[in-house]
């Protein structure tokens, strides 16, 4: 029995799984006793196991020697009879019972399910080579089965897509793993390339072994239109407005268009625009515009207008009629308004020619109710449908986007220019002219993505032949920023006029700030004021002692380069930000040999080129270093080395040392004596003959005898008194006392109190400049033959 189970298991397993769904099975022995009786034989004849199994084959069967159903119906089945033998050659008998109907009607409906199937189906072989494709997959490839079995679909479908669906027919039969690709491909009969989904599956047997390969392709085209209308949406939403430029934003938005949504797309916008303005309402009529971005994805004609240019759109163009409209329009070139259009305008007529342009859109950018400009996007035949209504709705969402971020940029512009425009107005117009130093200054603004900073600086002249150089920066951007810069230069050169040391300079200039963010509040509007937190660097060079005193505000030290070629950071504590009012400032004092430069900069010189700050402060040293034909060279060489783009404003200040010529300096030590002031006159007398300034004498002596008079009457030793020929003539007399005279206006009868007066008079100017160890006393005197 077990021999026999196994040889029926053997015959049962080679049977194909469909027939054997619908095969009854029954076992008898020698004699003809059911021994075994299957579920399916049940379910044909009607006879349970039960009632089956012992009893005659003879008697489940018509006397006829038909079968029988158990209600005595016929059953239209073939009945096969095999032998089985055991190892002892003892026979038994295997029924297999198969239905005529169950077969035939299986059989049927598979058939017509895969032939009459709506969609395309095919079977190929394992090797790629076409067995079977209904009747719609004939309809898709134009060829009939008889044509196709036994070729590859890279032999009968003309396109590289279809190699690659041969490779993928293989790997799949390989692996028996189901694969899905997305190709967009044309087939015969069509006039365009479809996007199509393509399921490609193993037919495999009950055993798991692959038989076949099944295709189950599916025109997809609306739905892949749809995904990728909104993938364009996405990506503009992403892609265009990174940046406040007008000419980057229109390209941005010429990329994100062509070529997945167009063939050429072009950016036209009114003039006004690009300066940052607002333009006026369009006119019916021809339409002015300035190309901002052009983008195509074949080449055109090179009578197209490129960037920057200016084109008029005659008011038959789909462009001028937009602008006046203020609605978007598609068009076909077979229309008759595109066809007057193309007659009045010879560029677009040979585009249209050239490149075989068959449909466009044109629609304006109008952002919060104002009319920016146009885009005109087109297609060509030979690559795309028809711009239709649902294309026209992409357009209008994708430039509503565009539009806002185009007339961000175009207020960004017109506040930049602004800012700008502020900034450079409080700034030195050139270079300042000066005995005491030779100069070369440099500002530049951030790149076009950033508004102007507060960076500045100045050259303020100073009594006694010094000057006084100045750097700062302040914290943000925009006019706030350069109004605060304004702010801040004119309290330095008010505070230098008043011929402070550079070390109490900044203490008041940080007082100054402090109560002004305490008189305005930082709560008050909720920011921080722009100048708190501001940073400066301050100079005083004189050239008659050769010495320099600086002072810094947490701002970068100067790099000062010595006639030797060395060159050095300035060795100087840092200080707090303006501002903060919490820590002195103090002042470093060096001597500069003749021809020594001295560079102050901001941040935003060194900022850009490395995280490594020491490294930048290096690199900038050295180039400050190199030989240069001229310190305005010098100076464009360092903003050369300065890499793009920049984070920050750059302002530079090169300053090379001069010093005065001892023949054009004279100072004599004096006694507290009043008789010494004679003296004085006389030695003053002869020094001016020496230097051939005779016509001068009688108002210097005048000078001279008052200001040492008082210097001896009010003040204490030491006293000196020095003469300086410069382009004017300088008289200084020193006095160890702190005790400054005042100038006033003496009464009828008073005995003194004129000799300033006359002073003031007879001189330019006059002041006092104090020090640690007293005062000097000046005054200024114009010289006749200068």
């Amino acid at each position: 029995m077990d021999e026999w189970r196994r040889q029926i298991g053997r015959l049962t397993a080679a049977l194909p799984h469909a027939l054997l769904d619908t095969c009854a099975i029954a076992v008898t022995d020698p004699e003809g006793q059911v021994t075994y009786w299957s579920s399916e034989a049940e379910a044909l004849l009607g006879y349970t196991p039960g009632e089956a199994l012992g009893r005659s084959v003879e008697d489940l069967l018509a006397a006829d020697g038909t079968l029988r159903h158990r209600d005595g119906r016929p059953v239209d089945a073939q009945m096969r009879l095999c032998p089985l033998l055991d190892a002892e050659q003892e026979a038994a008998f295997l029924l297999m019972i198969v239905s005529r109907t169950s077969l035939s009607e299986d059989s049927s409906l598979t058939r017509w399910l895969f032939e009459q199937h709506p969609l395309a189906l095919a079977i190929s072989a394992p090797d790629g080579r076409w067995l079977h494709e209904n009747a719609a997959m004939q309809q898709l490839t134009g060829r009939s089965e008889d044509d196709v079995r036994g070729l590859r679909q890279a032999e009968f479908l003309q396109d590289p897509v279809f190699e690659e669906m041969d490779r993928r027919t293989v790997r799949v039969a390989e692996r028996g793993q189901p694969e899905f690709t997305e190709p967009i491909v044309k087939l015969p009969g069509e006039a365009r390339a479809h996007a199509w989904a393509v399921d490609i599956f193993p037919l495999k047997d009950a055993a798991g072994h692959v038989h076949a390969v099944g295709f189950a392709p599916t025109d997809y085209s609306q739905q892949y239109a749809s995904r990728e209308r909104l993938a364009l949406l996405s990506e503009a939403r992403t892609h265009i407005g990174t940046s406040l430029d007008i000419a980057r934003t229109a390209r941005e938005l010429t990329e994100v268009a062509v070529p997945r949504f167009a063939d050429l797309a072009s950016v036209d916008l009114l003039d006004p625009v690009f300066r940052g303005e607002l333009p006026p309402p369009v006119l019916p009529g021809p339409a002015m515009l300035r190309r901002a971005a052009q983008r195509s994805a074949f080449p055109t004609p090179e009578n197209l207008p490129g960037p920057g240019e200016a084109h008029t759109h005659p008011w038959s163009s789909p462009v001028a009629q937009c602008l006046t409209t203020g609605r978007a329009v598609v068009h076909d070139v077979e229309a008759p308004e595109i066809a007057r259009w193309l007659a009045d305008e010879p560029s677009p007529a040979a585009l249209a020619e050239i490149m075989g342009v068959h449909s466009l859109i044109a629609v304006p950018i109008q952002a919060r109710g104002t009319i920016l400009g146009s885009v005109l996007f087109t297609r060509c035949a030979a690559t795309r449908d028809l711009f239709g209504p649902d294309d026209l709705i992409v357009a209008e969402d994708l430039i509503a986007r565009a539009a806002i971020c185009l007339d961000n940029a175009r207020r960004f512009t017109r506040e930049r220019g602004i800012s700008l425009t502020l900034q450079q107005s409080l700034l030195p117009k050139g270079p300042t002219v000066h005995p005491a130093v030779e100069t070369a200054v440099r500002y530049l603004p951030t790149g076009d993505g950033a508004e102007a900073g507060g960076d500045w600086f100045d050259v303020i002249p100073l009594p006694g032949t010094r000057v006084g150089l100045v750097v700062g920066d302040v914290v943000g951007h925009g006019i706030n920023a350069s109004a605060t810069m304004g702010r801040l230069r004119t309290a330095v050169r008010t505070l230098a006029d008043m011929d402070l040391p550079p070390d109490e300079l900044l203490t008041h200039l940080d007082d100054m700030i402090s109560h002004a963010e305490g008189e305005q509040g930082a709560d008050v509007t909720g920011e921080i004021p722009g100048d708190v937190g501001a940073t400066c660097v301050y100079a005083v060079y004189d050239p008659v002692s050769g010495t320099c005193s600086m002072v810094r505000a947490g701002h970068p030290a100067p790099v000062l380069v010595r006639p030797d070629g060395s060159s050095s950071l300035v060795d100087m504590p840092a200080g707090p930000p303006l501002g903060l009012g919490s820590l002195p400032f103090e002042t470093t004092e060096l001597t500069l040999p003749e021809g020594s430069l001295l560079a102050l900069f901001t941040d935003g010189l060194i900022a850009p080129r490395t995280n490594d700050v020491d490294r930048a402060l290096s690199d900038l040293s050295r180039t400050l270093a190199r030989p240069a034909s001229s310190l305005e060279a010098l100076a464009d060489s360092v903003l050369d080395a300065c890499p793009e783009p920049r984070a920050d404003d750059v302002a530079l200040l090169i300053a090379r040392t001069r010093v005065l010529d001892r023949d054009h300096v004279a100072s004599w030590d004096l006694p507290s004596d009043p008789a010494i002031v004679s003296e004085a006159r006389k030695w003053v007398s002869d020094r001016l003959a020496t230097w051939g300034l005779e016509e001068e004498a009688f108002v210097t002596k005048l000078v001279v005898s008052e200001l040492v008079t008082n210097a001896i009457r009010y003040g204490s030793p030491p006293v000196q008194l020095r003469l300086i020929h410069d382009r004017i003539l300088i008289c200084e007399v020193f006095d160890g006392s702190s005790t400054s005279p005042r100038l006033r206006r003496a009464r009828v009868f008073d005995e003194g109190g004129r000799g300033l007066l006359l002073v003031a008079q007879l001189t330019q100017r006059w002041g006092t400049r104090y020090t640690r160890t007293g005062k000097t006393i000046w005054a200024e005197q114009l010289l006749s033959t200068g």
